[in-house]
């Protein structure tokens, strides 16, 4: 049980590494819109698709949670 706990910070650790990676596409889709003439409407749209992306695991553990809750209240 002890090696599996401190296995677990270590591949937090690991995880963490490869995820700073993926933002390089949003840095280079904010630095391109940054030389355009359309400054405001690129940083619009680039905020509106990250909070889209942020909303999908968050609906996905509503709808978990609601299963859930609806499941134990039948068994009660």
């Amino acid at each position: 049980m002890k090696k599996y706990f401190l296995l677990f910070p270590v591949l937090l650790l690991l995880a963490a590494y490869q995820a700073d990676a993926q933002c390089a596409m949003c840095r280079r889709v904010a630095e391109t819109s940054m030389e355009s003439n359309h400054k405001k409407e690129a940083a619009k749209s680039l905020n509106s698709g990250i909070l889209y992306l942020l909303s999908v695991p968050y609906l996905i553990g509503a709808v978990a949670a609601m299963a859930w809750w609806k499941n134990r209240r039948k068994e009660s």
